[in-house]
């Protein structure tokens, strides 16, 4: 076995072609692994952490990129690294005008100018770029929907402040899902028309709650993101107050449902103000954060997604919120006969939860169901940093990892279209003999993984085969007219022994009540260590 590294100087390629290319790379014969990324640090750690260390790694720097391969001998190693180069020119050679019906513009104002007057524009560029092209689409009087991330807070503010006073929208940075006039945006799903309007500070949340609603039979008007970021003291949540005002005046909606990780208490005291002034309905999640609004019936609080996304389809229904309460009781009595299953054929050594998820908002919503149960967790995105893991790749106890986190998406595709880092971990946490259940997501819609199944079920068959008594749960985030279709895609992983579940709530609950059996079999339960909400 070998191990060698091309680094090639300043070179930029685009994060989604490089997994395209590693995946090809895969394929070679004599090649056991690869990976093609950007230099940066957290990149780097990856690569060594993967076990494709070289000494060539050390030589580059955040603006390099690096090609690494794993293979069986040093002939084998040479030809993937000249097929990597060769695939990489290959696929960055410009689009000619007329081929294949792409268009190449040469710029954001002839952009503009050939498709006859846009007024949206949806941006994913490098961040240090992302910001300069954000302002010149504002001053040419569009709305933007900015899907870069690694932005400087402090333009985010600016943008805003410019998009305000010309009462255009900016979604964002690191706005990753919005849908609007029916039009699914980046990461977003296939979701019924109706009449209940969204404003998301998370993408993630936006999609689980927007699916889940269209799956009940109810539908969407339209689904506005903000970025996380939104909510903080520093920006005071310009884009959700923005998109709370069009939504009150929106003729076609006729309930608001709001989405959000804990807002700064002074941010929340100005949503809530803004709230009361709404004459419709109007549910609230905010993911381990309190909501009360005392002066306004028709104000429904919820503690997770799931609850949240039930109730706002009740009562767009027939006005009836307690009919969630039903509707979860049926969903908790399939979790507790799930687990009580599940937990029968466990070893003694058995005993944490591995959360692996590609949504951040998940990984939040997780904390919360388990914080009831079982106590904190650790994680690279902790509500309480006491519990904050050292390093992100080294999980301990019970833990869950948010794999879109910076840390993970410099230089490389977002963990919703590449599953490449996270069947590494799937494989690598069935090894530890601890390991008692994996919990994962798998988010379908626009924009994610066009294949699921092909990608992740390997991992999954390797995982069940290292360890025979593992127990994996999961959630399916999507709908029948996605194109990779959630009923297919829940069908393949049952087959493969996934205990899928409804939604995310409910597939923590599942893993939480496993871990919480296996506890009190082995007489080792303790009270939870409630985890307070970080603001």
């Amino acid at each position: 076995m070998i191990i060698k590294c091309l680094v090639k100087k300043g070179a930029y390629h685009d994060s989604v072609s490089l997994m395209k290319t590693a995946k090809e790379l895969n394929a070679v014969s004599g090649i056991m692994d690869s990976a093609i990324v950007m230099a940066t640090k957290e990149n780097k750690g990856i690569v060594r952490n993967s076990g494709l260390y070289n000494s060539e790694l050390d030589k580059s720097g955040d603006n390099d990129l690096v090609i690494t391969v794993k293979a069986r001998d040093p002939k084998s190693a040479d030809k993937a690294l000249k097929k990597a180069e060769e695939l990489l020119n290959r696929k960055f050679r410009p689009v000619q005008c007329g081929a294949s019906g792409g268009v190449n513009a040469k710029g954001i104002g002839n952009a503009v100018e050939m498709l006859g007057g846009a007024n949206l524009a949806v941006i994913s560029v490098a961040g240090r770029f992302a910001g300069k092209v954000a302002m010149d689409c504002l001053e040419r009087n569009m709305h933007v929907m900015l899907f870069s991330d690694n932005i400087p807070l402090e333009t985010e503010i600016e943008l805003k402040k410019t998009a305000l006073k010309k009462d255009l929208l900016l979604m964002g940075p690191d706005c990753g899902t919005a849908i609007i006039n029916g039009a699914p945006l980046c990461f977003a799903n296939a979701v019924n028309r109706g009449g209940i309007g969204i404003v998301a500070a998370s993408g993630t949340g936006l999609q689980e709650v927007s699916t889940l609603i269209s799956n009940e039979g109810a539908g969407i008007s339209q689904a506005i993101g903000t970025g996380s970021r939104d909510v903080k003291k520093e920006v005071g949540a310009s884009t959700l107050l923005q998109g709370l005002k069009a939504l009150a005046k929106d003729k076609n909606t006729t309930l608001i449902l709001i989405v959000s990780k804990p807002p700064h208490p002074e941010v929340l005291v100005k949503i809530l103000a803004e709230v009361k002034k709404i004459n419709k309905p109007v549910v609230s999640v905010m993911l381990g954060g309190d909501a009360v609004l005392p002066g306004k019936k028709d104000f429904y609080p919820a503690r997770t997604l799931e609850e949240a996304a039930l109730k706002a389809v009740y009562l767009a229904q027939d006005g009836n919120a307690h009919k969630a309460k039903e509707r979860l009781f049926d969903i908790n009595t399939r979790v507790r006969a799930a687990a009580a299953s599940a937990a029968g054929n466990k070893t003694k050594k058995q005993k944490y939860l591995r959360g692996l998820f590609s949504g951040g908002t998940f990984v939040s919503e997780a904390q919360i169901v388990f914080n009831d149960t079982t106590g904190a967790l650790w994680s690279n995105a902790p509500l309480d940093k006491k519990y904050k893991l050292p390093d992100s790749l080294k999980l301990k106890e019970n833990c869950v990892i948010d794999l879109g986190e910076d840390e993970f998406t410099v230089g490389r595709p977002h963990p919703m279209i590449d599953f490449s880092l996270r069947n590494k971990l799937i494989v690598s946490e069935a090894r530890n003999p601890e390991t008692a259940v994996i919990l994962l997501d798998v988010v379908l819609g626009y924009g994610a993984n066009m294949q699921p199944l092909a990608d992740i079920l390997p991992s999954i068959r390797e995982a069940f085969r290292i360890n025979k008594t593992l127990s994996i749960a999961a959630s399916v985030t999507g709908t029948e007219t996605d194109p990779q279709v959630r009923s297919k895609v829940v069908e393949g992983l049952s087959k493969a022994g996934v205990l899928v579940m409804p939604s995310n709530a409910s597939a923590c609950r599942l893993a939480g009540a496993i871990v919480r059996l296996l506890a009190a079999k082995h007489g080792k339960l303790k009270s939870a260590r409630k985890t307070p909400v970080a603001r």
